[in-house]
C-alpha cells in the first residue's frame, strides 16, 4: 500500500464502489475493486486535485459499478462472459488480418465486430482499445497503400510477402496484447 491508497477521498470511492458492486460475486467485487487500487497507485497522484483528477477519469462509482454488474449479468451470456468476451474479441481481431486478405468483405465484418466488442467491454483502458484498434486497422491501411502503389510501380514478391506476413503478425500481437492485459 502506498500513501495514495490511504487517501480519504480513495476509500470513499473504493467504498461507494463496493457498496454499489454488492449484487457482484465476492471474487470478481475483489478483482474489481483490486483493479481499481492499481490504477490509483499506478498513476502516482499526490494531493487531493490529482486523486480527484483519477477518480473522475475512472468513472463515478455508479456507472464503474453498472458496467461491471452489467458483464455478469444473467440476461447475458454465460457466467464467464468476461472472459469469453475478451477472448471471442482478441479471436476476431487476430483473423481480421488474414480474413481481410482471403475476404474483404468477410474480414471488414470481422474486424468490424471485432472493434465493436473491444471498444464496448469495459475490461481494457482507452490506450488498450486504441492499441487494439490501431493493430486490427493497420492491415487495411497497409493493403490500401500497397493498391495505391501498385498503380505507380509494380510491387514485387518481396513487398507482397511483406504485407502477407504484416497482415498475420500485426493483428494477432494486438489480440495477445489483449489476451494479457485481460487476465490482469
Amino acid at each position: 500500500m502506498n500513501a495514495t491508497d490511504q487517501h480519504p477521498l480513495v476509500a470513499a470511492y473504493l467504498d461507494a464502489v463496493a457498496r454499489e458492486t454488492a449484487g457482484l460475486p465476492a471474487e470478481r467485487r475483489a478483482e474489481l475493486l483490486a483493479d481499481l487500487r492499481e490504477h490509483i497507485e499506478v498513476s502516482g497522484a499526490e494531493g487531493d486535485d490529482q486523486v480527484r483528477a483519477v477518480l473522475t477519469g475512472l468513472g463515478e462509482p455508479r456507472t464503474v459499478a453498472a458496467s461491471a454488474l452489467a458483464e455478469e449479468s444473467p440476461a447475458g451470456p454465460a457466467p464467464a462472459s468476461g472472459a469469453g468476451r475478451s477472448r471471442l474479441t482478441a479471436v476476431l481481431l487476430g483473423a481480421s488480418g488474414v480474413l481481410l486478405l482471403l475476404n474483404p468483405w468477410v474480414g471488414a465484418v470481422v474486424l468490424i465486430a471485432a472493434l465493436v466488442l473491444l471498444w464496448g467491454a469495459p475490461r481494457w483502458t482507452g490506450q488498450q482499445k486504441a492499441l487494439g484498434t490501431a493493430a486490427g486497422v493497420a492491415v487495411p491501411v497497409v493493403v490500401f497503400l500497397g493498391v495505391l502503389l501498385a498503380d505507380a510501380a509494380r510491387i514485387g514478391i518481396v513487398e507482397l510477402l511483406l504485407v502477407l506476413v504484416f497482415s498475420l503478425v500485426v493483428p494477432l500481437l494486438g489480440a495477445v496484447m489483449l489476451l494479457r492485459a485481460a487476465r490482469r
